[in-house]
């Protein structure tokens, strides 16, 4: 009795810790942005979307504000917030948003780490058949399963074999934003020209892993600079869960891992604190429905005038660690 009294202690004592060991960054992000020379009298509307609080970070709203009143929605599938402003005759030929945030993000340690599961997990039927479907440029037939099946053949267990491509991935993408075609997370491109950034890499694992069988799901954000401490972000970034019964949702990033090889280990069931997650999701119908077809992805304001994609926009996205100096605002 007392030996298992032990133990339990012991083991309480090293997953505190972990825990205590676990890193947190605590910052303010501002996501500006203006619309221009939006034609006189024409219907405009304007979706945005919001950081939230989950369990791996804070967030609260420190101020929303715009041209426009801002009202909050949700869409149901992938239950992603966001802000809705619309006008339906336009008055003046440019419209400003900007939405300033506190944030306090958590690493986010699953491998390897103390699990108080102690039976397998499971998802909801509905929830696991949509992450195993295809998206419109993630298909998880033909190609993509192909290779899947060659590089998980002689792995038996869902967390080897999403290992196994995990590891494929890194070794036959390049990261390289040059050309045409990356960005758009296109699966046959990122399979036939091996490259492209953070979308085509992890859309590449998204295809491979639900075609075994794996649910898989893309998130996407902002990155915060590991040594820097306040200032602007020039784009945003994204990474890949997958689900496996012993552990629940598995986080990988394969990109960050392609430039930094010495955390390609570590990223693989784990995220450093040094990001900020938006949405989740590809396919997006927005709330209200947007009259456009399906967004790819939903990290950038989206607008419409006169009921079509407007992109005439220009945005600033920036951050300031708490007890840092913010960076100087871009009017």
């Amino acid at each position: 009795m007392l030996r298992n009294l032990g133990f339990l202690v012991l083991s309480m004592s090293l997953f505190a810790g972990l825990v205590s060991a676990q890193e947190t960054r605590h910052f303010t992000f501002r996501y500006s942005f203006t619309v221009r020379n939006i034609p006189t009298g024409e219907k405009v509307r304007v979706w945005i979307p919001e950081a939230s609080t989950n369990e791996f970070q804070e967030v609260r709203v420190v101020s929303a504000a715009g041209d426009l009143p801002l009202k909050r929605t949700h869409e149901s599938k992938h239950g992603n917030q966001m802000y809705f402003a619309e006008t339906s005759k336009a008055k003046q030929s440019e419209l400003h948003f900007e939405i300033e945030y506190d944030i306090v993000r958590h690493e986010r340690l699953v491998l390897g780490t103390y699990s108080p599961h102690l039976e397998s997990v499971k998802l909801k039927e509905r929830e696991r058949n949509e992450l195993l479907a295809p998206d419109r440029l993630v298909p998880v037939t033909g190609l993509p399963a192909q290779l899947a099946a060659s590089v998980t053949e002689s792995e038996a267990t869902p967390l080897n074999k999403a290992h196994a491509i995990y590891d494929y991935v890194f070794a036959n993408m390049r990261y390289d934003k040059t050309g045409t075609g990356w960005g758009r997370g296109d699966v046959l491109y990122a399979c036939d020209a091996k490259r492209g950034n953070c979308t085509d890499f992890h859309s590449l694992f998204i295809a491979m892993a639900r075609s075994q069988g794996i649910p898989a799901r893309f998130d996407i954000g902002f990155p915060l600079p590991a040594v820097v401490h306040s200032g602007e972000i020039t784009g945003y970034h994204c990474w890949a869960d997958f689900f496996e019964p012993q552990h629940g949702w598995v986080p990988v990033d394969i990109s960050e891992a392609w430039q930094h090889p010495e955390k390609k280990r570590y990223l693989f069931g784990a995220l450093d604190a040094d990001r900020v997650q938006f949405t989740t999701g590809r396919d997006l119908r927005l709330s209200p429905a947007q009259d456009g077809p399906p967004l790819n992805y939903f990290i950038y304001p989206y607008v419409e005038v006169a009921g079509k994609p407007y992109s005439n926009i220009l945005q600033v996205f920036s951050f300031a660690d708490a007890g840092s100096e913010p960076s100087e605002r871009v009017q």
